[in-house]
């Protein structure tokens, strides 16, 4: 059985700032408390998609405040500047920088989005994130709102602080409050549905997209 202690250097590419903390929020709260190694780096802060009354930098301060929640270092914060919606017209650029972020982190387990994830962005973090750590163990996270398909073959178990840290990071997010994903009770409900499932209180699933054991 694979175990926490497997894992040492732990890479979450989130496409917008806010996928990693839907999607493995608890489970970055988990790993951070094993004392792994995290890093996150965000490739878009989603400047043309705020809302109306918020400045359109706000994601980045959001970000840099819910990874702080969630005990990510300043420094494992990495932010670029792709344009939401636009990530399939820059295939190649987003691939050279997982490269060097693959060459420069050398992490052993990466958590991205699913490759049935339909966002258009998400594919793309998707496709070229099997392309770029291809030899590196690989799980893709629930975005249950995105996903028509979902394998749910890997989970972890989280406690009810790890949860608490989840549902903490994801209130820095004020600017995307009015969506209905964002709301505490649909994120709570689906972290203990995912604990029924495997016999504990709350868990987050993940689909396996490579599994590489040495």
């Amino acid at each position: 059985m694979q175990k926490m202690n497997d894992f040492e250097r732990v890479l979450v590419l989130s496409p917008h700032t806010d996928d990693g903390e839907f999607g493995c929020g608890g489970t970055i709260a988990k790993l951070v408390r094993e004392q792994k190694d995290l890093f996150y780096i965000g490739f878009s802060s989603a400047e043309k998609s705020v809302p109306p009354g918020f400045p359109k930098d706000i994601l980045k301060k959001e970000v840099k405040e819910a990874t702080q929640i969630l005990g990510i270092p300043e420094e494992h914060l990495i932010l670029l500047n792709y344009e939401v919606r636009d990530f399939p017209n820059h295939r190649q650029e987003i691939l050279e920088d997982m490269v060097k972020f693959a060459m420069d982190i050398k992490p052993d387990l990466v958590l991205l989005p699913s490759p049935n994830d339909t966002h258009q962005d998400h594919q793309t973090i998707a496709q070229e994130g099997f392309r770029a750590f291809k030899k590196t163990s690989m799980l893709g996270y629930e975005i249950p709102w995105n996903n028509i398909t979902f394998y749910t073959n890997a989970f972890f178990m989280l406690s009810a602080e790890e949860l608490d840290k989840k549902v903490m990071a994801l209130r820095c997010y004020k600017s995307q409050h009015d969506r209905a994903y964002a709301q505490e009770d649909f994120i709570r409900c689906l972290a203990r549905t995912r604990g029924i499932q495997i016999g504990g209180d709350f868990a987050e699933v993940f689909e396996v997209i490579r599994w590489v054991i040495r």
